[in-house]
């Protein structure tokens, strides 16, 4: 009985396919073409950066016109120039928020997690990716915004130096006071799940909470603003504290944001692998 001979190319195309398990950087690499082919992302990071930059000089240029009135002992002027953290620190939880509430919306998290059934691997990927992009995109927005305000501020003697005491320090803690934000939507937005709702809670916490402190009585603000996210994380984009103030040093108030940031995203995670997608 003749045997039928079957080619090696052949035979290579009958064999099943190999399978593997897709590594942590398959899914770093797999976020960041998500991100990076998303229209939204680049328009929201060029926003973050135009705000901070264009609100930082309007500042600026406001104290420089009142020099003759301003104290030269208690006047900051790289928290003054990096006054458009403020409004930046909203538009960057929007982007957090979406990073992970899009793809509930289109329904693409049911493909991403066929792909990699791994959710912890997924939730950490997307957390990484977006916490670097936000990163690089935040010192590109504080160093330009501090370098414009003291341009503007130098001709009235107001400017500083980075080689001044805390500035440095100041300067990247804008661009890390920005992640931390970020990361603090990314967090509402996994437990959420509903891109409005992340938003709204991530200013909520923010800028919101921000202004009603402001109507608490005197004594009761001392207390209570070092523990308001946005207030204690500011501290560390400035460099002079008011003899009065009842803040956390600049690193301390920090840790204060970093740890609304992180019980949001732990909460997140944990959600993010117990429930359906």
């Amino acid at each position: 009985m003749a045997t039928t001979q079957i080619a090696p190319a052949a035979r290579q195309r009958l064999l099943p396919p190999e399978t593997g398990r897709a590594s942590f950087g398959d899914a770093l690499r797999s976020e960041f073409t998500k991100i990076k082919s998303t229209r939204s992302t680049y328009w929201t990071l060029l926003a973050l950066v135009v705000v901070c930059v264009g609100i930082g000089a309007l500042a600026s240029a406001g104290a420089a016109s009142h020099a003759n009135q301003i104290s030269k002992a208690t006047f900051d002027a790289t928290q003054q120039s990096l006054a458009g953290l403020y409004v930046g620190q909203l538009v960057i939880a929007a982007l957090g928020a979406l990073t992970i509430t899009s793809e509930y919306t289109t329904g693409m998290i049911r493909t991403t997690l066929s792909v990699q059934p791994r959710r912890g691997v997924v939730f950490a990927a997307k957390a990484l990716v977006f916490a670097v992009v936000t990163l690089v995109t935040g010192l590109i927005a504080s160093f330009a915004s501090f370098f414009l305000g003291q341009a503007l501020m130098s001709g009235h003697h107001l400017s500083v130096t980075l080689g001044q005491p805390n500035v440095l320090r100041a300067v990247i803690g804008g661009a890390l006071f920005l992640t931390a934000c970020g990361m603090l939507a990314y967090g509402l937005g996994a437990i959420l799940r509903h891109t409005a709702g992340a938003i709204t809670a991530a200013i909520g916490l923010l800028f919101v909470l921000t202004v009603l402190v402001s109507f608490l009585p005197s004594s009761w603000q001392d207390h209570v603003d070092k523990w308001v996210p946005a207030l204690a994380g500011s501290q560390v984009w400035a460099t002079k504290v008011a003899p009065d103030s009842h803040q956390f040093p600049a690193w301390g108030g920090f840790a204060v944001l970093a740890g609304y940031a992180a019980v949001a995203i732990i909460v997140g995670l944990v959600c993010f692998r117990t429930r359906d997608a």
